[in-house]
């Protein structure tokens, strides 16, 4: 990778990365996204953080492992959780306590690995929280392992996947963020449909709470499939070397 592509290369992420940041800046702020500050009892606040803390530190050993070999990934690291904070910061009112939105985790998990989102999931959902007001502190447990963790995981699974079934690059792609995003709502409905479910079973509960984000989540699901794709595509034009380097694009690509 010469000097000069990597210049260029840097300019065009980091203008694109300001320009999403002044559209997130610029835009009215509504009711909490996530899973309300104060909506969970204390004890599963307590349950998901700690569940969350293998994963966070498995997630920092590999981004200082990736960066250790390859300081100039930072940028593409760096516009990874640009991506996250943006995308999930539009939303549309869905249940009392939440509301749907994208998580735009896929991207980050197809580059770099599942656990390296973790760590960047978290520092977006802690910048909303207390910049924001959206999401909570109390709830940052249960909202990273259902945005940062749990939709990652399944958006890596399902893109290694379909790499081994040789299906193209962009339909993969596509199916990794949008199948993430919806596996990120299945667990919200459980974390919700656990702490909330005096009136029916825990089941029950769990269903109507899918129900109620369906409408809205489905199809921005697909949206946030397609945004990834378009944003792939973007980074395979300019930050071609970056891509080989992470193993994502062949030498001959």
């Amino acid at each position: 990778m010469s000097k000069s592509h990597f210049t260029r290369t840097e300019k065009r992420m980091i203008a694109l990365s300001g320009a999403l940041a002044l559209a997130v800046g610029i835009a009215p702020i509504g009711q909490a996204m996530h899973i309300m500050e104060g909506y969970l009892p204390a004890a599963y606040c307590i349950g998901w953080g700690i569940l969350c803390v293998p994963f966070l530190i498995a997630g920092l050993l590999s981004i200082q492992k990736t960066l250790r070999e390859r300081r100039n990934l930072i940028t593409l690291l760096a516009m990874s959780g640009a991506f996250i904070f943006v995308i999930s910061s539009l939303k549309i009112p869905s249940v009392s306590g939440s509301c749907s939105h994208m998580t735009g985790t896929g991207l980050g998990a197809i580059l770099f690995g599942p656990t390296a989102v973790s760590i960047l999931g978290l520092i977006v959902l802690l910048f909303q929280a207390l910049l924001l007001a959206h999401g909570g502190l109390t709830t940052l447990g249960a909202n990273t392992f259902s945005m940062a963790i749990a939709g990652p995981f399944v958006s890596f699974g399902v893109y290694s996947l379909c790499k081994k079934c040789n299906v193209s690059k962009k339909v993969s792609v596509f199916l990794a963020a949008a199948l993430g995003d919806l596996f990120t709502y299945c667990i919200t409905a459980g974390q919700l449909a656990l702490a909330h479910h005096a009136d029916t079973t825990i089941l029950g509960a769990f269903g109507k709470f899918l129900l109620v984000f369906a409408p809205t989540q489905l199809p921005l699901a697909i949206i946030e499939g397609l945004v990834t794709v378009l944003i792939v595509m973007g980074l395979e034009s300019y930050a071609a070397p970056e891509l080989r380097a992470i193993g994502y694009l062949r030498e001959a690509e």
